[in-house]
């Protein structure tokens, strides 16, 4: 109860630049939550879904693949899924890279989305409380100016008071703010290496398929 109490006595001596600045933290927080959740369900054993379609597609089981992506609803399997559908079909090597390469125009820029407003809002925090900081400091001298001299201590600490903690919390939501950026910003490019991977290695699959179907002496 201590913290939160020196917390709020901070605020309230910040004065109104402190409210922007919550206002930015609470977008923050709440973008930061929304991309956690996101991101945490888009992951995916990448090694698991390969090795299931590997054996699948091996085997000729294009459907099987294909139900294996239904039952691992991510963003990784949903573009997986648009190049098996094609090579169900019978369609050619291009076809399924070129479905697949459609499905990621839809899927990757989800990975991302949002996550730069982070680095703009921390940014947006420390002019905010840079500006809380300047108007402390123009209140506290414009007021000790006038002041009974008696007085002029008391409203400069006062004035000095409210632009420290104005820098202070600015600062604080822009680190907080910074720190989620790069950690949101590195799980989404994870997600991204391991969508490129797979997306190259069923390529491959496919193609290694069509190939073995192709030789002589292999099964109809």
């Amino acid at each position: 109860m201590g913290i939160v109490r020196r917390i709020s006595e901070a605020f309230d001596e910040g004065g109104w630049g402190m409210w922007p600045i919550l206002t930015v933290s609470i977008i923050i927080i709440a973008i930061a939550i929304e991309r956690f959740v996101y991101l945490t369900k888009a992951g995916v054993n990448k090694d698991m879904i390969l090795d299931m379609l590997k054996q699948q597609i091996n085997s000729g089981n294009v459907q099987g693949a294909i139900g294996a992506c239904d039952n691992n609803p991510t963003p990784l399997t949903r573009i997986v899924k648009a190049g098996l559908t094609q090579f169900r079909a019978g369609r050619s090597d291009h076809d399924v890279q070129a479905a697949m390469d459609e499905a990621a125009l839809r899927e990757l820029p989800l990975l991302n989305k949002r996550t730069p407003y982070l680095a703009m809002l921390a940014n947006l925090s420390t002019l905010a409380g840079l500006l809380g900081t300047i108007t402390g400091m123009i209140k506290s001298f414009g007021a000790a100016a006038k002041a009974d001299p008696n007085q002029k201590a008391a409203l400069l600490a006062g004035g000095i008071a409210e632009a420290m903690n104005c820098t202070a919390f600015g600062i604080g939501t822009a680190l907080v703010g910074l720190i989620f950026f790069a950690v949101l910003n590195g799980k989404s490019q994870d997600l991204s290496d391991d969508i490129n991977e797979v997306t190259v290695q069923v390529v491959n699959m496919v193609v290694n398929h069509r190939q073995a179907m192709r030789q002589p002496g292999a099964a109809a």
